[in-house]
């Protein structure tokens, strides 16, 4: 059975997304005969050229998914490099790590409420420091050059990565390596960089890729923060999927097909750019340099990007929950002048609905998941396997490159638009979370008392379920808290192929960022953002509870 569960979790992996490219490059090159193309041509990418925002959202999708993922690694790497060892960096961990349960759409609005022309910092600042008795005609959110995007990016890719590096620093025998580095002379920053971080980037090299093509190609943090004139390639191609005229899909297609080669583009130059970075690290290691001058800069430095960080998401989120509850609230208060429960009792019926859909949807997707990682996981103390490879599969090429493949196929046999076809997709983006969550506990486990258990007679199953999931509990309900809240994050997979009849509170929100109704929007962003966090925090409670009677078990 483990064997089997490793072998249907690469074909989850696999399948889907190579079947998705599949249908998206014949359109792509004009065969798609269910709209009447029975032939190969170039006619969609001659209409793909002649859009007149082509260039300019090839630009945007360029120029921001790089700056994000090069700042979200930079701020990562240098956090640890300050702080790794100290309390303050237990601190920073603890105050980061809920982040990754926080919906993307959710942190994106946040920031929009807190950085808007009207938002709380304006407000704060506003008439005492700026002179503003209302809002300043500035374009903050929605900026052409994509600064709004780049920072809502960065507030959710510096947690994934930073989950990241501390998994790896084990690995990779860090505090021994500061350790010497630093009895030679070496700045704590200067040391960590020359004799940690080549090895801690080795271990998340494949999670940086993934958050590279991800930046490039994230659709609802763009509709909420990006620019629109023109907007991203992703958001135009999604804007060409879902238009009335079937006849944009061979053009949405070709679209998606330049947007799978950007980023494989994107990821050949980061490669070339790690290469010459190794060269001159190399050679900048060799010089000597102690920079134990450059601490006293660099150490406070990474302290306020991780605080900037967390006011950020705080005040966000703290800001959609007054908006959900505002009524009149002019400018510049800095709080409503009327709070009302109009906005939640309005969507009462529509939250109790959508609610119950999206957390059905993402409850099964998680614990399907959560049974073929663990399978996965079992399997491979015996087998070798390319799994690690493949986890990354869904993560590394664009959901836009191959979702609107996925959607036709489904289209073509009747699946779509059904909770279980929803639920399916989910499991693929659900599933390299849930495993990369659980692997590092798992192989971490101490072998020995699954050794005691069968020197006493008990079969492998026996082990697997009387000694080593109950010794893993914490770590398998926060594998499924993960699964479970990014389930609830997926928008355009939901979109794509629930067709429009499978609702999730998500598409709810997102669909809600072009009316400029705060109030609504906040109602459902602090749904979006309550379902996760509300599982994480029966996850965390949960083995507090069951293992309350059991000190050693508490520590697990």
């Amino acid at each position: 059975m483990a064997r089997f569960g490793l072998w249907a979790a690469l074909l989850l992996l696999a399948l889907p997304v190579l079947a998705g490219l599949a249908g998206v490059i014949g359109p792509a090159f004009g065969y798609l005969p269910a709209l009447g193309g029975d032939g190969l041509s170039l006619a969609p990418w001659r209409a793909l050229l002649a859009w007149p925002g082509l260039s300019g959202a090839v630009q945007l999708s360029l120029v921001t998914g790089v700056l994000a993922t090069a700042l979200s690694l930079a701020l990562t790497l240098l956090i640890v490099a300050a702080w790794q060892g100290t309390r303050s960096f237990t601190w920073i961990t603890r105050a980061l790590a809920p982040l990754l349960s926080l919906p993307h759409a959710a942190a994106a609005f946040g920031l929009a409420f807190l950085i808007a022309p009207s938002g709380w910092i304006a407000r704060g600042l506003s008439p005492w420091a700026t002179g503003w008795e209302r809002p300043p005609d500035l374009l903050i959110v929605n900026d052409p050059l994509g600064l709004a995007l780049v920072a809502g990016l960065i507030v959710k890719e510096v947690p994934f990565l930073l989950l990241m590096t501390l998994a790896a620093l084990p690995q990779t025998d860090s505090l021994r390596g500061q350790m010497v580095a630093r009895s030679l002379g070496y700045g704590r920053v200067t040391g960590w960089m020359k004799a940690v971080a080549p090895r801690v980037y080795a271990q998340i090299r494949l999670p940086v890729y993934a958050v590279l093509a991800y930046s490039m190609s994230v659709v609802d943090v763009a509709l909420i923060l990006g620019p629109t004139r023109p907007p991203t390639l992703a958001v135009q191609i999604l804007d060409w999927m879902t238009h009335p005229d079937l006849a944009l899909r061979f053009q949405a297609a070709a679209g998606a097909v330049l947007q799978l080669a950007l980023v494989i583009g994107a990821l050949a130059l980061w490669r070339l750019a790690e290469l010459l970075i190794a060269r001159r690290g190399a050679v900048w290691a060799a010089a000597g340099g102690r920079g134990v001058a450059v601490d006293l800069a660099l150490r406070p430095l990474g302290a306020a990007g991780a605080l900037a960080i967390g006011l950020a998401v705080g005040l966000g989120l703290a800001g959609l929950l007054v908006w959900s509850f505002a009524g009149l609230w002019r400018f510049p208060a800095l709080l409503p002048d009327v709070w009302s429960l109009r906005n939640w009792t309005g969507q009462s019926d529509n939250l109790r609905r959508i609610g119950f859909e999206t957390g059905v949807i993402a409850l099964g997707a998680t614990l399907i998941a959560l049974c073929l990682s663990i399978a996965a996981l079992q399997a491979q103390n015996t087998t070798r396997t390319p799994m690690i490879g493949l986890i990354y599969l869904p993560l590394i090429v664009p959901q836009i490159a191959f979702l609107p493949g996925l959607a036709t196929f489904a289209l073509v046999l009747g699946m779509d638009g059904t909770r279980m076809t929803v639920m399916a997709v989910h499991l693929v983006f659900v599933l390299p979370y849930v495993y990369l969550s659980l692997a590092d506990p798992w192989r971490a486990w101490d072998a020995r008392a699954g050794m005691a258990a069968s020197a006493l007679g008990a079969r492998p199953a026996r082990v697997l379920w009387a000694v080593r999931l109950p010794m893993l509990t914490r770590a398998v309900l926060i594998a499924a808290a993960v699964g479970f809240a990014t389930s609830v994050a997926q928008y355009l997979p939901t979109l794509l192929i629930g067709a429009g009849r499978v609702s999730t509170v998500t598409t709810e929100a997102v669909a809600l960022a072009s009316s400029g109704n705060r109030r609504l929007i906040g109602v459902w962003a602090v749904v979006q953002m309550a379902l996760p966090m509300g599982v994480f925090a029966l996850c965390l409670a949960l083995p507090a509870l069951l293992f309350r009677n059991r000190r050693g078990m508490q520590i697990a």
